[in-house]
């Protein structure tokens, strides 16, 4: 089976995402059997998990929206976001229904990638990018209760070369900080959308030009006050020391991150790596000078793990793609580590 950044599937087959042949070419693509896919859809997971039914093929980010009990979804292929409630004492075998809360209207033609909960400001941000032709990037920031509209910012566009804003994570003074897996660079954006700076370093760069195709992706912001980023191909974390006059430093990390797509921190000393190969837990003592990869989980191959995120203290699995027609059934899986 060949194994791709999820990011870069998108890329390659975007005019396909939304038509009915779709789920065909993936599968011819990947070499995965229908006899194999239609058991593995037959399976029940190990571990707890939630359905939902969606109207299109792909969710790459989502979010638990602890306060509202609810999962907040990002719509790769048409652009949007959609919540799923999740009521109490729910059953695993009900499938739950997504509900759109934002619809794309300014940015048509253009995807939401990585999602982004901004608790104390009551907001949720969202990367939004050209997936297909990688000519235009931005971001944007919606009330958590209204979904009103809080900033629209463009952060590229056709005249600024090749860019795709892909994750997007926010300090503990409200900045944001949004990874560009094509232009390999990080937007600043202040806390009423105004873009303050970008972030470049020769470090985020792999040695190999085909290592680079497709650069910097996961991003999450550390309480100690730095930010961790993932290089999509190769899976290196960088530390970004943003009171340090950015200063780009690789964490050595004793096993490979290969394909390395969505990160999230499980506390300050463990953070998990999502990709579509498997999901890692890496484990620091030095304040992410090092890491330690202590716990691996198993993905639904075929449904493409894209992020990661945690509920109840759980790791929970986002898997980008959506199975059956005319309804697409998604599913987020939660992790089991050994």
């Amino acid at each position: 089976m060949l194994y791709y950044s999820c990011s870069y599937i998108f890329i390659l087959m975007a005019s396909f995402l939304c038509s009915t042949n779709f789920l065909l070419l993936l599968m011819l693509l990947t070499a995965i059997p229908l006899a194999i896919v239609i058991s593995l859809e037959s399976a029940t997971p190990a571990t707890n998990y939630y359905q939902f039914h969606s109207t299109s093929w792909l969710r790459e980010s989502s979010k638990w929206d602890e306060v509202n009990h609810r999962f907040i979804v990002s719509f790769t292929d048409t652009g949007g976001l959609g919540v799923v409630h999740v009521p109490d004492n729910h059953n695993p075998k009900v499938v739950l229904e997504e509900v759109p809360v934002v619809n794309n209207t300014d940015f048509v033609g253009n995807g939401t990638c990585g999602v982004f909960i901004d608790r104390p400001r009551n907001r949720v941000l969202a990367a939004i990018a050209d997936v297909s032709g990688n000519t235009y990037s931005a971001v944007a920031a919606y009330d958590l209760n209204s979904w009103e509209r809080l900033f629209y910012t463009h952060l590229s566009s056709s005249g600024d070369g090749k860019s795709c804003a892909d994750d997007v994570t926010v300090d503990a003074e409200g900045n944001a900080y949004i990874t560009d897996v094509k232009g390999t660079q990080i937007w600043k954006v202040g806390v009423d959308g105004r873009l303050l700076s970008i972030i470049k370093s020769p470090n985020f760069h792999a040695k190999e030009w085909y290592n680079d195709i497709m650069t910097l992706n996961g991003i999450v912001y550390h309480p100690n006050g730095y930010l961790i980023v993932a290089h999509t191909i190769t899976g290196t974390l960088f530390k970004v020391e943003i009171n340090n006059d950015n200063k780009v430093s690789v964490i050595k990390v004793d096993s490979k991150l290969t394909f390395a797509d969505g990160l999230e921190l499980l506390s300050p000393t463990k953070l998990v790596v999502a990709g579509v190969t498997g999901v890692k837990l890496v484990e620091t003592g030095d304040d992410w000078l090092t890491g330690s990869v202590v716990g691996r989980s198993p993905v639904l191959t075929h449904r493409f793990a894209t992020a990661a995120m945690v509920k109840d203290g759980k790791v929970y699995i986002n898997h980008a793609l959506g199975m059956g027609y005319p309804k697409k059934k998604h599913i987020f899986v939660e992790a089991a580590f050994s």
